[in-house]
């Protein structure tokens, strides 16, 4: 037995036909090919993988995220961090690949093959194999274990039962892949990297359901940025142990909060873009730029360490000529050069700095679908009720591999 869809409340409802409102205005965005809407498309996948790699203590600068998208070098991650993020951005490619294809199959040799394509850089972390043992999920700040999965023995029949349960489409795709994420992350069936392939496997059957645009519909990005509430709902759910028979109605309410808010962040991002790039034509015109430099200047004033390479693939020019475009956009002081000929990037200069402005200015709030929830995940969790911490599950620590939440890790019996 897996964990069940719980039944969805007036208010899950209404929060539901609210995020396909907003998913189907985001599609008739995107319905028409615009300038910004390729770059768009990658800044939000890169930013998917940051936020999911992220959760797991493998932190990245966005244009270093971007740079695996790419199948670039990084330009400050160390070499382990990248593999990882390397190895996701593997993984989640081929989701996005397979997804619409009518003969891709969904089974265990999928999820299998996924998880080796996530950890495949790592085989002392046996990608693609079941775990053989016991595994434990621990607290690094307080080293309790918080959670433990289930036996070994019934891990192959528990992911042909979630997977086989996928072929149900009678709940909404929503619920339905926040389903998928909670099973398997609860199952826990490898020795590392559950989590970042659970939300993959969210995303993919968020893509299978024919959600428009999946690089658009994954909450990858806003779990990343809220880590803590994160690993609170799934201690609440989860309980401390294999426990499929609990309620995971906060679970579903928690997931459908993340679309809800990751959904605004998009229409705002949307809106920022076509200002944006109202305003670099402006400056093209003005200064006599070919339409293509504007590509350099939009990844600047986001924030991205502009490279040569970058460019010219992403402008479709020979080297000269994004030499020459590049010198140009320095020479106007649109942006500026950092570092010595091989290793040079570019960022932005002051003549940028009034487009930057007016899109920090631009930002909105996000409004919460359930103001009640953080209250909520405030809560104590069931292990926190029986084994009492001197360091809750959320207190930034130092001493890991980034700085925040405290990160959950996993354990293999023979490891413990």
């Amino acid at each position: 037995m897996i964990f069940q869809t719980p039944s969805i409340t007036l208010e899950d409802h209404r929060v539901l036909e609210e995020i396909h409102a907003m998913r189907a205005d985001l599609t008739d965005h995107l319905r028409v090919p615009r300038r910004w809407s390729g770059g768009l498309r990658r800044h939000s996948l890169a930013q998917a993988i940051r936020g999911s790699n992220s959760i797991e203590g493998y932190v990245v600068e966005v244009d270093d995220a971007a740079a695996a998208v790419d199948d670039k070098e990084p330009l400050s991650a160390d070499e382990q961090t990248f593999a990882e993020i390397r190895g996701y951005r593997q993984a989640l490619g081929y989701v996005l690949a397979m997804a619409p294809d009518d003969h891709f199959v969904l089974d265990a040799s999928t999820v299998r093959s996924m998880h080796f394509m996530l950890l495949g850089h790592d085989l002392t972390k046996s990608p693609g194999r079941y775990r053989s043992g016991p595994i434990y999920v621990r607290d690094e700040a307080t080293e309790i274990e918080v959670y433990e999965g289930p036996d070994a023995d019934l891990v192959p029949n528990l992911v042909d039962e979630l997977v086989g349960a996928l072929t149900d489409t009678a709940d909404d795709a929503l619920v339905q892949a926040a389903m998928a994420h909670l099973n398997l992350v609860m199952i826990h069936p490898f020795r590392d990297g559950n989590g970042r392939l659970a939300r993959a496997l969210q995303t993919l059957v968020l893509a299978r359901r024919g959600l428009a645009d999946p690089t658009f519909a994954s909450i990858e990005e806003w779990l990343g940025a809220n880590t803590a509430d994160y690993y609170r709902v799934l201690a609440h759910t989860g309980a401390g142990g294999w426990s499929p028979d609990r309620d995971a109605a906060l679970w579903v309410s928690f997931n459908l909060r993340a679309h809800h808010m990751q959904a605004q962040t998009l229409q705002h991002r949307i809106e920022q873009a076509m200002a944006m790039w109202t305003a670099i034509d402006s400056i093209s015109a003005t200064r006599g730029l070919p339409d293509r430099a504007g590509l350099a200047l939009y990844e600047a004033a986001l924030g991205y360490r502009v490279r040569r390479a970058t460019y010219v693939k992403r402008a479709e020019v020979e080297e000269r000529t994004a030499s020459r475009d590049l010198k140009q956009l320095v020479e106007l002081e649109l942006l500026q050069p950092v570092g010595a000929t091989k290793g040079r990037y570019y960022v932005p200069g002051p003549a940028l700095e009034e487009i930057q402005d007016a899109r920090r200015a631009a930002r909105k709030s996000i409004r919460d679908p359930y103001p009640w929830l953080p209250a909520q995940l405030a809560q104590p969790t069931p292990i926190e009720r029986s084994k009492p911490m001197s360091t809750p599950l959320d207190t930034v620590r130092s001493g890991g591999r980034n700085e925040g939440p405290a990160r959950l890790v996993s354990k293999a019996g023979d490891d413990k």
